[in-house]
């Protein structure tokens, strides 16, 4: 009689625990299911996001939003879904992977596989993304963003605003590479160093002869002689 009753007993134990662990792998797909529609939501017309019950793998399809693909929630798993049951060790991510939906278009899919406690995968969450849409977006961005190639090596010309304050550091900074104050330098320093101003474009600025003077020392009209 005891032999039975802890027979018994085992077998109510066991019961429990399979209950406990379905309890379990529902509230963790119920958890999924609820980033399935988060993230579908947010990328609205473009990504599909399709959750995946692989414990029933002939209605697998538990939640799908943003619709793309025209399956339905009790659709079947997919071919990767049916590698996970059979497989535990199958790659629980498998990302950015060529796809594409019945019609044609071209996607961009990932999977993500979820395993419970006792490491079976339960459940599949996968995105997948027009690049049909973007294909189009991403070569007019393309186009607008080339540049000639004659000139890439070397700009043209630099968009920033030749201020006084970065003239009079590079007239200093010049002057000091010939041991010298801009004042102090020889009159053939200072020609030089106006042509090489007037090179990179520092006399674009407004004022810009005016304040070279008044570093050198010299009138306005001899910093334009210089620069001839």
């Amino acid at each position: 009689m005891d032999h039975l009753a802890a027979s018994a007993e085992a077998d109510e134990r066991r019961g429990a625990a399979a209950v406990a662990s379905i309890d379990a792998d529902e509230h963790l797909i119920r958890e999924a299911e609820k980033i399935a529609v988060a993230l579908g939501r947010m990328f609205p017309g473009l990504c599909e996001v399709v959750l995946h019950d692989l414990r029933d793998p002939e209605n697998a399809i538990r939640a799908i939003e943003n619709n793309l693909s025209g399956r339905q929630v009790g659709d079947s798993a997919t071919e990767l879904g049916l590698a996970r049951i059979a497989d535990p060790e199958y790659p629980s991510v498998i990302q950015n992977y060529p796809n594409r939906f019945p019609d044609g278009r071209p996607v961009k899919s990932t999977s993500i596989g979820i395993k419970n406690a006792e490491g079976e995968y339960i459940a599949a969450l996968c995105l997948n993304l027009d690049v049909s849409i973007l294909s189009p977006v991403t070569l007019a961005l393309s186009n607008l963003v080339s540049t000639d190639t004659e000139h890439r090596e070397q700009p043209l010309e630099t968009l920033r605003d030749r201020n006084a304050r970065e003239l009079r550091q590079e007239v200093e900074a010049r002057a000091a590479e010939r041991a010298a104050t801009p004042r102090s330098l020889s009159r053939e320093d200072k020609r030089e160093l106006v042509r090489q101003l007037q090179r990179d474009g520092y006399f674009d600025s407004r004022d810009a002869a005016q304040t070279i003077a008044d570093l050198l020392g010299v009138s306005r009209a001899t910093v334009y002689n210089y620069a001839k």
